[in-house]
């Protein structure tokens, strides 16, 4: 399927490696420029250069943190229009909310709430003007299916959720401009290695079990690869997709049980 997106111009936040790289690789044999982001100089100028190796669109690497506005300023001035914006960022820490002081909150409304609003805010008029804007933002299955050590992803993409509901079904979705959540289960990243580690530790038991009990409560009996998350990524970002705004497309290989 061509997905009709070729030529286009897309910023894609925290993609050295994991999902967000899967989603840059997706668009980039789409034949997409793109925009990649991230904190680390040495793993973003690897990733750069994987990209540019494919033979797809063209890639510009900017290091920086998208959660300062020093950061969003740096990454914006490098794509010459953003058509397709793919948020994205670590996820905080898991632990107790009790433990949980008021810096530790704002730090994860910071980055998981406020950059993507604001960097919504800084491309979705250019977008809806030329006719033609896709908006993902990668959040986490958690916001469907919420787990209490992750309080601090709940609460703060949670409130990114309930922000892009109401602005998808504004004017802007009469002007081509979708908005749409991309949630992620059990994708096998440094972000999965990391909360497991985490749940081992805590329950006294050693890693490779914990990860074994997580595979296994997953139905595919598997986990997800970043290649195909950058799939479903890459069509919420195409042409096809016109039609499908304000929605959140949880994948993770079947595990969330409820019917809606």
């Amino acid at each position: 399927m061509n997905l009709g997106i070729e030529g286009k111009w897309a910023l894609v936040c925290a993609s050295s490696k994991g999902l967000g790289k899967g989603c840059a690789q997706a668009l980039v044999a789409e034949g997409v420029n793109v925009v990649i982001t991230a904190r680390g100089e040495e793993a973003l100028q690897a990733t750069a250069a994987q990209l540019r190796a494919m033979g797809g669109g063209e890639v510009r690497a900017v290091a920086c943190d998208i959660t300062t506005p020093k950061g969003r300023e740096a990454a914006l001035a490098a794509c010459p229009q953003v058509d397709i914006l793919v948020n994205n960022a670590g996820g905080p820490p898991p632990g107790d909310f009790r433990e949980w002081e008021r810096e530790a909150w704002i730090a994860a409304l910071d980055a998981n709430m406020i950059t993507p609003i604001l960097l919504i805010k800084a491309t979705v008029d250019a977008m809806a003007s030329r006719g033609f804007g896709r908006i993902v933002n990668i959040t986490s299955g958690a916001v469907k299916a919420p787990m209490a050590a992750l309080g601090l992803s709940n609460g703060a993409r949670s409130g990114l959720t309930g922000f892009v509901a109401g602005v998808a079904r504004s004017a802007i979705a009469a002007q081509g401009v979708t908005i749409n959540g991309l949630l992620p289960g059990a994708f096998d990243t440094e972000r999965l290695r990391a909360g497991t580690t985490h749940a081992a530790q805590k329950a006294g038991q050693d890693f490779d079990t914990m990860w074994t009990r997580r595979r296994q409560a997953v139905p595919m009996q598997r986990f997800g690869t970043a290649e195909e998350f950058g799939a479903v990524c890459a069509f919420l970002c195409s042409v096809q997709a016109g039609y499908l705004t304000g929605q959140n497309v949880l994948v993770d290989g079947g595990a969330y049980p409820g019917t809606f």
